[in-house]
């Protein structure tokens, strides 16, 4: 976290939009990041909103509502409006569509299914949360596939598939049992939902393989961005080797926030100099030299640092991003960053 993803993507995205390519930046993180980063003083919503064009190219944001995209796959699957209607009221539902862990991750899926197969986007650039949470984005389409498969849930749906009267269903000893521990209320909405839900997992079903097929595809690529602090650089080191277990390989690292370099020479020819400047009486010229010393120091420590991480992600191309005099926050600042991802990718 804070190493700079948000910016790092309005960034890519600006500048492909630049280059002529019609560009849907979406970020997963529930926070207005991207919208600060991109200087837009409203809110951004779970449809993309148009903020730019240029060349003929098109710069587009949005920020997911996992709760809003839930919705809108239950509207899209259901086989009536009656079901749809039993699933949207339940409470069960309610619950689960806000608060269950993983339903962010997995609407953020569907939802970067929706937008791979929306034609009016050339590109899609994912802002994810930071790293551990970008990970159980990654395994959400196979997280939710054990589910469906599992024989929990068949046995919730089999009523509606069997025919049975649900009091009959909810009498069994087990469910009796657990009616007892969360309340009986409770476990009507929670059978009501199963039941109001079946035939409608094929839909997911059928995404969630979809899905797992973009994200290993050769359509897709994967950006790691990390500053040269010992935690991000461990936890970038962590999330490169996750990927690679899960035969996805790096495409790029954005090293963001650098101490630049100041020229090409070293900390030890910095302080050579100083020592000379102090025999030759000029003490002035000593003082600046070794406050590039001390500047040039820093940044062979940081590069230090960093081998590590880019030992790990050897193959992939590396981009240096330097502090900056100003803050990034409005939509020159980020397309002068753009400029400088570009510059940098294609000079390697």
């Amino acid at each position: 976290g804070g190493v700079g993803k948000t910016t790092a993507s309005a960034a890519l995205a600006l500048a492909q939009m630049r280059a002529g390519r019609r560009v849907v930046v979406v970020t997963i993180d529930p926070a207005r990041r991207l919208a600060d980063a991109l200087g837009v003083t409203g809110e951004l919503g779970n449809q993309p909103t148009l903020l730019s064009s240029e060349n003929g190219g098109e710069l587009w944001a949005m920020m997911l509502d996992a709760r809003s995209t839930f919705d809108d796959v239950i509207r899209r699957e259901s086989r009536d409006l009656e079901q749809q209607q039993a699933i949207l009221e339940n409470p069960f539902y309610s619950n689960i569509a806000s608060r269950l862990s993983g339903s962010q991750e997995y609407m953020a899926a569907e939802k970067l299914y929706e937008l791979s197969n929306d034609a009016r986007f050339d590109l899609v650039v994912v802002d994810t949360p930071p790293s551990r949470e970008a990970l159980d984005f990654l395994d959400a389409p196979q997280k939710l596939m054990n589910f469906l498969d599992h024989r929990v849930y068949r046995w919730l749906v089999m009523p509606a598939r069997g025919g049975l009267r649900l009091l009959n269903f909810a009498a069994q000893p087990i469910l009796k049992t657990i009616g007892r521990v969360i309340g009986a209320d409770v476990l009507a909405d929670a059978v009501n939902f199963f039941q109001a839900f079946e035939g409608i997992e094929d839909g997911f079903r059928q995404r969630s393989v979809a899905v797992q097929e973009l994200l290993k595809s050769s359509s897709s690529r994967y950006i790691v961005v990390a500053c040269a602090h010992n935690d991000t650089i461990q936890e970038a080191i962590y999330f490169t080797e996750q990927l690679a277990e899960a035969n996805i390989n790096i495409t790029g690292v954005i090293l963001n926030r650098l101490q630049p370099p100041f020229g090409k020479g070293s900390s030890a020819a910095s302080l050579t100099a100083a020592r000379k400047a102090d025999k030759t009486g000029d003490s002035a010229v000593a003082v600046l030299y070794r406050n590039l010393a001390h500047l040039r120091s820093l940044a062979e420590a940081q590069e230090n640092a960093l081998k590590p991480l880019l030992e790990s992600s050897s193959g992939a191309v590396v981009v240096r991003l330097y502090q900056r005099a100003e803050d990034v926050h409005d939509l020159e600042a980020i397309a002068e960053l753009g400029r400088d991802l570009v510059a940098t990718t294609t000079t390697r």
